[in-house]
Formats: C-alpha cells, sequence, structure tokens
C-alpha cells in the first residue's frame, strides 16, 4: 500500500505529524509514506523513519498556481492507492485529485466536496488535539483513537552530528549545554524577553553551563540581545546559531543539548522529538491545542487574564502575558527538570 501525504506548512506541525506516520504504520506496516512538502521539510521528513521518501512541492505557502499542482499531480498518476492532507486549504486537495489517487482522505476544511472522495467533518470537542486530528484521518471514520497516543520521535545520525560540531567548532561533554529557542515565527506574542532568557542563560552559565542559542535568520539579533545582556567573561559562552546553521544542523545540534528553553514555536517540537528536558514559555497561546510531547515537560505561562488571546501582537500593547513571566520560573523549572549536576560546582566570574 502505497500512501501519498499532503504535508503541513510549519515546522512544528511537521513534527506532530509523525503520529498520523505511526498510526498508519501501526495499522499496515508494510506500507510506503512519501510525504509532499516543501523542501524545508527534508531535515525533519529524512529523520522520521516511517518516511520512505520527501517529495520536494516547489510552490511556497498560499501560492494557487493551477497549472503547477495539475502537473505535479500528473506526475504522480498511478503510484499511491491513498491520499491524506493535513492542510485544509482547498488547494492543498488540488494535486491528488489531478493525481487520481482513488482514496483522498482529509477533513471538509474549505468546501473540498469532490476533491475528496473520503471527506471528514470535524467535531473540535471529540478531538481538541492537533495531533488527534492528524491521527484520525489514519483511521476509518468513528474509529475511537487508541491509546496512549505516539510520540514524535527524530532519529539521530551520529556522524552527522559529529559533522555539525565540528562545523561550528562546538564541544560537549565537558559541560552541559543549554538550548535556547526564543524566536517564533507567528509574532512577537509568543516571543518571551530577551532580557529574561538573558537572565536564564547567566544562571545556568555561573553553575558551569554553556548556552547555544538557535533559530531563523530573523531570530539572530534577538540571541545577540542575549548575549550582550551578559557581561564579559560570562558573554563568551553564549553561542548564538541564530540564522548560522541550516534546519538539519539545528536538530543535529540540538540533540547535544542538556535541557532546552523555548517560546512555543516549530523548534520546541523539535526538542520535544528530541526528547529533551524542555521548558515550554506561553504567552498569547495554549499548550490546550498543540502541546509539546515529550517525557520531561514544564510549561510555564501567567494565565493572566487576556491569556491566551492567540493574536500575533498584544492588542494592549503591553505583553503583559510574557513580560510578568519572570525568569525565576523558568529557572526553577530547569532545576526541577535536570537539577544541578552534581560534577560541575557553581562558579562566579
Amino acid at each position: 500500500m502505497n500512501i501519498l501525504i499532503i504535508g503541513p506548512s510549519w515546522v512544528g506541525d511537521m513534527v506532530m505529524a509523525q503520529t498520523l506516520f505511526i498510526c498508519l504504520k501501526q495499522q499496515h506496516p508494510d506500507c510506503h509514506i512519501d510525504v509532499l512538502a516543501p523542501d524545508w521539510s527534508r531535515p525533519i521528513l529524512q529523520r522520521m523513519p516511517e518516511v520512505r521518501q520527501a517529495l520536494s512541492f516547489p510552490l511556497g505557502h498560499g501560492v494557487l498556481d493551477l497549472a503547477a499542482r495539475r502537473t505535479i499531480g500528473k506526475q504522480l498518476k498511478g503510484q499511491y492507492d491513498q491520499a491524506i492532507l493535513l492542510p485544509n486549504s482547498l488547494k492543498s486537495a488540488l494535486t491528488p485529485f489531478f493525481a487520481g489517487i482513488p482514496v483522498r482522505t482529509g477533513w471538509k476544511g474549505e468546501m473540498r466536496y469532490g476533491l475528496l472522495n473520503d471527506l471528514r467533518v470535524l467535531d473540535k470537542q471529540q478531538y481538541p488535539l492537533m495531533i488527534e486530528r492528524f491521527m484520525a484521518l489514519a483511521y476509518p471514520k468513528g474509529t475511537e483513537l487508541p491509546k496512549p497516543y505516539p510520540r514524535p520521535h527524530l532519529d539521530i545520525d551520529a556522524v552527522e552530528r559529529e559533522h555539525a560540531l565540528a562545523a561550528f567548532e562546538l564541544k560537549v561533554g565537558d559541560r552541559p549545554v543549554l538550548a535556547l529557542c526564543p524566536g517564533a515565527e507567528f509574532g512577537d506574542s509568543k516571543r518571551w524577553p530577551a532580557a529574561h532568557y538573558a537572565q536564564v542563560a547567566e544562571a545556568k552559565i555561573r553553575e558551569g553551563w554553556q548556552v547555544w542559542i538557535f533559530g531563523s535568520k530573523s531570530d539572530h539579533p534577538g540571541g545577540e540581545e542575549i548575549r550582550n545582556a551578559l557581561i564579559p567573561g560570562l558573554r563568551e559562552e553564549v553561542y548564538n546559531l541564530a540564522g548560522e546553521t541550516s534546519l538539519a544542523q539545528a536538530i543535529d545540534l540540538m540533540s547535544c543539548a542538556t535541557a532546552v528553553v523555548s517560546n512555543d514555536s516549530g523548534l520546541m517540537h523539535v526538542a520535544a522529538a528530541l526528547n529533551l528536558p524542555l521548558v515550554a514559555v506561553y504567552g498569547s497561546t495554549s499548550p490546550e491545542f498543540t502541546p509539546p510531547l515529550a517525557e520531561q515537560v514544564a510549561m510555564v505561562r501567567t494565565g493572566i487574564e487576556c491569556s491566551p488571546c492567540f493574536d500575533r501582537t498584544c492588542r494592549f500593547g503591553h505583553y503583559d502575558c510574557l513580560r510578568l513571566l519572570k525568569p525565576a520560573l523558568v529557572i526553577d523549572a530547569l532545576t526541577d527538570l535536570v537539577g544541578t549536576p552534581l560534577s560541575l560546582q557553581e562558579f562566579t566570574i
């Protein structure tokens, strides 16, 4: 059985999509799963053992280009028994339709009657979590999802990880690594203040840790703000990798971390899929829809009256849901998760 997945457009969603792939493999151990998705997702999909291959989808997010979708569909004709669509957009249903895939499964979304022939109507009360909405598409309509739910897990190649460490002249083994993920593509309402991240970095550096900052190119200035908030002597223990690594390198390097502090972002889900001790910082959003799926997770939020609002920018301009979330809460959460390594004595510079 060959199954084509039309993949999502965000890092975190792609990580969580692995729950669907696992469910498909549990039901059909010999099935082949290919994922049609943007090229940026290839490093994530290559680290999922359930996926046979990542197929490049050349169109950007939101681009219709009907002719290109028809061409891609014709190229895929006759290769798949089923297509499962994770995006809810009408345009995402066009390529499987043009490919003539016999079974085309997905949620109704943008009125996709005719394009999908295994059309599901979402009951948000029945499936409050995004992973539940993904997993349900692996089963016939009305099937109760088996528990416990699977968790995403990204496989790391030790050789590739060593190459990434060498490329950035990073060392592990002698000092624990705190990974910070201070960015969020969603907007400022997910970004905990750089000054707060700096206080967490300082606390851990004084315990003998080193700090690696991850993110996209747009997150690099924020990483520098964190680094420059520290005094000389501490600052040198912070490595701002945001925008310097590829996504593949970021995943491999993050797998070296002793613990992670992250905003609600795609990298938060990557950290969870690496099964790292994780402190997840929530502002305008809520862990009730897309929580990090890992064994050792602390989720911190203020829970003030206007939160969660799910706005990209604060309608009141104060960002109190993040500003009032003090670094001490995150530091305490880290201590609860991993403590202070017994082999390292607290020191001052």
